[in-house]
């Protein structure tokens, strides 16, 4: 069980290690990514750490990760799509962790250019919808990757079209929880369409006002969903 604030201020490197690997594994438990993507949290304001460079599902109890620079080249050995946390983590000081991965029902919906609209409150975590990077090809150079962060926003999700997708949070804990949200999200967004040609079908959306009332984190919301998705954890 969580019994300490996500990231508590004083954390060691390897506290915050395992954090980040629970992350990534938890993810394929849940059937929220597999053998590509990378999981990351961050150290401080010039600095922040990156599982190792292996399927997420993969990899073990104390494994090590990298530190990485907000600013400057990669170090070696780490994956080159980690470009995208770079630039995230540059424009958005508050955000403590990021997830990339794949997701089925996400990367479906992307192949139509749709995101999910907020139905449910999951939904209303990326409000008015997830950010869409309309461009289906890895992320591998500078000038993909500040796009992508600049697509981003201010929001939680942006969804690379036919590329999976990433989230942030103020901690790696929260954008984890994000990708379970999204996931829920596009699969009651797919069903939506499905049923839609049926004329007596009526879907309906959250009014701003509701998407916005129902966005919230009290109630130990995050807390309780890293349990849910960490539970039996080596770590």
């Amino acid at each position: 069980m969580v019994t300490t604030a996500f990231g508590a201020p004083g954390e060691s490197e390897e506290q915050t290690a395992i954090r980040v690997r629970k992350a990534a594994r938890a993810l394929p438990r849940h059937d929220l990514g597999h053998a590509y993507g990378h999981v990351s949290a961050r150290l401080d304001a010039d600095r922040f750490l990156v599982c190792p460079p292996k399927p997420m599902g993969l990899i073990e109890a104390g494994e090590p990760c990298t530190v990485v620079p907000v600013e400057g080249p990669l170090p070696d050995g780490v994956l080159g799509e980690v470009r995208i946390h770079q630039q995230i983590y540059k424009r958005r000081p508050e955000v403590g962790g990021i997830v990339r991965t794949f997701v089925h029902s996400v990367l479906t919906l992307s192949t139509m250019r749709r995101t999910p609209k907020v139905r449910h409150g999951f939904g209303a975590y990326f409000r008015p919808q997830a950010a869409l990077w309309d461009d289906p090809m890895l992320v591998r150079n500078e000038d993909a990757a500040i796009g992508v962060a600049e697509t981003l926003g201010r929001g939680r999700a942006v969804v690379m079209r036919g590329n999976g997708l990433v989230t942030c949070g103020a901690s790696v804990e929260e954008a984890a929880v994000m990708v379970f949200y999204l996931d829920q999200a596009a699969k009651t967004e797919l069903s939506v369409l499905a049923c839609a040609a049926n004329p007596e079908v009526e879907p309906v959306e959250f009014t701003p006002a509701q998407a916005e009332a129902r966005d919230v984190s009290a109630g130990m919301i995050f807390e309780r969903m890293w349990d849910y998705l960490t539970d039996g954890d080596p770590e």
